[in-house]
């Protein structure tokens, strides 16, 4: 086996890290590792359903799908994760309970009353401090979780804060838990590099003839391809979404009323109904039709939509303010 303790604090690296290590290594993985504030989405998530996107944008939030499957969580260097990438037999590579078990001796070996809770949650005195997901590849299962150290818990809340009834679909939905910080539970204050070595040197013991492993030259020009070409890219991130109906109504200072409906598949539309008190009614087919096949996404609908006149087909409506009703 081989422990690795990644030196990024990019979620997007250590996202295709992770796959990287899964798909390219026949050795085990311990992977250890902090990133910047980053939303991270599961992997049958719909990411607008899941976020406070124009708190993410104003904030310069990284948004990253994983590769397994689970709930949306917020990552920032107040909270270490780790991946444990294992071999095992067919039937049998999914078990929560024991990839997660060594942070539990670590944090009991340190007098934390932490616990193996529900399907894959690690809490303490009943408030979660990790959520876990998982993903197989072949004879291997790539189990990851957080471990809340001393995150910043009110961003978190106002990062993941959205209203879902603007979205129908089938999508995993993230389930809420009161969520706790371990620094909080210490006898003695510790710092969070202290904890990582502690987890260390507990793989150490357990796993004798564990090996730190270094990335060469060739891993991480193969990481910063994967990252390149699917972490980084919108259509992972947000197109993989599953297809979900978005539905929007706003009202304006002026008493204008303005009601959007919205088919997605794909990341692209495929269907827009546009109602409201304020749209000139023999104009706003030819807007519906523009919107086919546009990208679920800002930058894309002001690309297609910034020559648009729509006074043609609004009431003191501008751009601006259509673009607040479809997102």
């Amino acid at each position: 086996m081989f422990y690795y303790i990644s030196k990024s604090n990019q979620a997007a690296f250590n996202q295709a890290t992770e796959e990287y290590f899964l798909k390219n290594f026949k050795k085990d993985f311990y992977m250890l590792y902090r990133n910047k504030a980053a939303v991270i989405i599961g992997k049958h998530q719909n990411t607008l359903a899941e976020i406070n996107l124009q708190k993410c944008e104003e904030e310069g939030i990284e948004i990253i799908r994983r590769l397994s499957g689970g709930g949306t969580v917020f990552h920032d260097e107040g909270n270490l994760n780790y991946c444990f990438i294992s071999k095992g037999e067919k039937g049998e590579l999914i078990n929560f309970r024991k990839y997660s078990q060594p942070v539990i001796d670590v944090l009991q070996s340190l007098n934390v009353n932490a616990k193996f809770e529900g399907k894959s949650d690690l809490t303490i005195d009943g408030m979660k401090f990790s959520g876990n997901a998982s993903h197989i590849y072949r004879s291997k299962v790539m189990q990851h979780g957080t471990m809340l150290f001393s995150s910043d818990l009110s961003r978190l809340n106002s990062l993941l804060k959205i209203n879902p009834l603007k979205f129908k679909d089938r999508g995993i939905r993230s389930i809420r838990s009161r969520v706790t910080n371990i620094s909080d539970h210490l006898a003695s204050p510790m710092k969070i590099v202290e904890l990582q070595s502690e987890i260390v040197k507990h793989m150490q013991n357990q796993f004798p003839g564990v090996k730190e492993y270094v990335l060469t030259q060739t891993d991480q020009k193969a990481i910063q391809k994967l990252m390149d070409e699917k972490y980084l890219k919108w259509e992972w991130n947000f197109g993989y979404s599953p297809k979900y109906t978005f539905e929007r109504l706003i009202s304006f200072p002026n008493g204008n009323i303005l009601e959007v409906e919205l088919d997605i598949e794909k990341g692209r539309i495929y269907r827009a109904e546009i109602l409201g008190n304020c749209i000139k009614m023999g104009n706003i087919n030819e807007l519906e039709n523009k919107l086919i096949n546009i990208p679920h996404h800002k930058e894309s609908m002001l690309q297609e939509l910034e020559n648009s006149d729509m006074n043609t087909y609004f009431l003191k409506i501008n751009l601006e303010e259509f673009m607040k009703a479809i997102f």
